[in-house]
């Protein structure tokens, strides 16, 4: 009896335990994101603001194509640079609804959707996990992720090889 007592007791140790292994769902992202810059405004003793706004940019690279992205300001994007400070995000991206190249990141994001009409350039957050790189307009409940500047809605087209199957993008903060 002592012994199925001890095998028990075991058991739910166990159980308990096995709750607390890493979790890389979108809570887990945006609560790595928030703890260190609470640590980093402890340490610093000032702003967190000043280290949030070194970020204001990063690159997509579509064969061999690097394209500046002006990132705006909210959660998604802030967990998202979080990752890339890590490492670079690279993902398949197809054509859909001929005005968008979209794909899996790997990873999901904090959503901060809104009724949006896209337009050629602009990066966005599908449903946490999908970045899409539109190259005409769509109206829809997004996250804005930021904004390709300085190409024409033909230039992009070419860039993103629009129609042409899918291509291979890889996010960047360099």
């Amino acid at each position: 009896m002592k012994k199925l007592i001890l095998l028990l007791a075991a058991c739910m140790c166990l159980v308990l335990f096995a709750g607390c292994g890493n979790n890389t769902d979108t809570e887990s992202v945006y609560s790595l994101y928030v703890a260190d810059s609470q640590s980093s405004e402890s340490v610093a003793g000032g702003n967190s603001e000043e280290s949030e706004s070194e970020v204001s940019a990063m690159y997509i690279t579509v064969n061999s194509n690097k394209l500046e992205v002006e990132l705006a300001q909210n959660t998604s994007v802030k967990a998202l640079v979080e990752i890339l400070k890590q490492n670079d995000i690279t993902y398949t991206a197809t054509d859909y609804g001929g005005f968008e190249k979209v794909g899996n990141i790997g990873y999901s994001l904090p959503k901060n959707d809104e009724q949006i009409t896209t337009q050629a350039g602009d990066v966005i957050l599908y449903q946490g996990n999908n970045i899409c790189l539109y190259y005409g307009t769509n109206s829809y409940t997004f996250t804005r992720i930021g904004k390709i500047n300085g190409y024409t809605d033909a230039q992009l087209k070419e860039l993103l090889f629009a129609g042409s199957g899918s291509v291979t993008v890889t996010i960047s903060l360099n």
